[in-house]
Formats: C-alpha cells, sequence, structure tokens
C-alpha cells in the first residue's frame, strides 16, 4: 500500500468507543492503533485529587478556570493510566514555551488538553502528533463567520436556524482548533484559514487527519493527528 492510499484510508476510518472503566461517563475513544481521545463533563472528575504538580501549574487563576484547567490534566491522566499504565497516570506533564503540553518521561507519547464551560476533553498520539479541541456554542457573529468560514460553507451555516448554525459552527471550529494543536503552532498555525466543510466528520489537511465526534459527544470536540507509516 503507497503512503498516499494510507492516508486515504486513514481519512474515511472512524473513531471506535472504548470502555469507559470504573469512571462512568467519560466518553474514551479508539482513533486507528495510535491515538486515544476522551471527553467528560468537568463535575464527573472533581472527586479526583488533583496531582501536586498539577496544582503548581494552576498558580493564581481565577476559581473557574483553575477547576478546568485541573480537570483536563485528571481526564488526561485517566487516559494515560488507561492506555499506557499507571506509571504513565502519574508522569509530570511540562509545557512548551507555547503552551502546548508534553511528557518529558514519556517523548514517543504526544498529548493535547482543551477545556471550554465545563467540558474537557484529552488526547494521546503514540509516535504522531495530536490535537484536540472542545467547544460549547455560543452566538456566532457575522465577522467570525466571514473569517473562519470560506463563502460555500458560509452560505450553507446562514440557512440553519441560529442555533443549528452556532452548533455547526462550533464543530468547524473545533476542528480548525485541533490541526493547528497538532502542529504545534497554536492560534500562530491561523485556524481559521482551515479549509473545513460543514457537517464533515473527517478530512485532512496538512499531514494530519482530523475527526470529529459527532455522535459521539454532547458538546463539540474534535481530534487531529498525525497519520503515520504504518
Amino acid at each position: 500500500m503507497t503512503a498516499r492510499q494510507r492516508a486515504a484510508l486513514a481519512c474515511r476510518a472512524r473513531p471506535r468507543r472504548a470502555t469507559t472503566g470504573r469512571h462512568g461517563g467519560v466518553v474514551r475513544l479508539r482513533l486507528g492503533a495510535r491515538v486515544r481521545v476522551a471527553v467528560a463533563e468537568q463535575r464527573l472528575l472533581t472527586h479526583l485529587p488533583p496531582a501536586p504538580s498539577d496544582l503548581a501549574t494552576v498558580g493564581d487563576l481565577p476559581a473557574g478556570p483553575r477547576a478546568e484547567r485541573l480537570a483536563a490534566r485528571a481526564l488526561l491522566r485517566l487516559l494515560l493510566a488507561a492506555e499506557l499504565g499507571r506509571t504513565a497516570g502519574a508522569t509530570p506533564i511540562a509545557a512548551h514555551d507555547g503552551g502546548q503540553p508534553h511528557l518529558p518521561e514519556w517523548p514517543e507519547v504526544s498529548v493535547s488538553l482543551s477545556h471550554d464551560a465545563g467540558t474537557v476533553a484529552a488526547a494521546l498520539g503514540r509516535g504522531v502528533p495530536v490535537g484536540v479541541d472542545v467547544q460549547v456554542p455560543v452566538t456566532v457573529p457575522p465577522a467570525l463567520l466571514r473569517r473562519c468560514c470560506d463563502p460555500a460553507v458560509r452560505a450553507a451555516l446562514n440557512r440553519l436556524p441560529e442555533a443549528a448554525r452556532d452548533r455547526e459552527f462550533a464543530w468547524i471550529w473545533t476542528v480548525q482548533e485541533a490541526c493547528v494543536k497538532a502542529t504545534g503552532a497554536g492560534l500562530a498555525g491561523r485556524p481559521w484559514a482551515i479549509a473545513v466543510p460543514a457537517g464533515r466528520r473527517t478530512g485532512c489537511w496538512a499531514g494530519l487527519r482530523w475527526v470529529s465526534l459527532r455522535g459521539h459527544t454532547r458538546v463539540p470536540a474534535s481530534v487531529a493527528h498525525g497519520v503515520g507509516t504504518r
């Protein structure tokens, strides 16, 4: 199979649900052999004591952002422990200068975190870059639609009722954000310039495969990751 054929198959593949284990309510999905993602409501993780090293990262943040950040890290630790073992679940989580999290003791594993308005997400990739984003729908101003969507997509969204339009835009934005997180560029990667068709579940961009977790998560969430060679 050629590299092009492998990439085409990866773009058509769909996520598979993994077992949620004893932490009920946590959606955990497999995306091929290399990528795992989890999404949960923040309230489901409040019973988990934060790791001391994670507490050191929240500093003087207000209570709301502090709780969300700690919940996202707690979810990542659950995912790491489930997929790589208890040792990985307790490993230090550091951050690059641009804010992208990484695991100094597991350099072959890439990780990504996201949180928004009470929903948190975490992803890991074995030997491939990964990015995850979650977005609770909000009212979308016309200027943001013009910036983030090409004319055809914008026209399709404007034909929808307002609530449906805002939700569909949230799905599109999570794809754009997940892609630039996977590259490590963040907002400097101009996520708004990434073309994402309305209603699409999977696609490819700049050597990455992206997947919208439609049908799996209540709040819009998407993952982008490297395709790999195997």
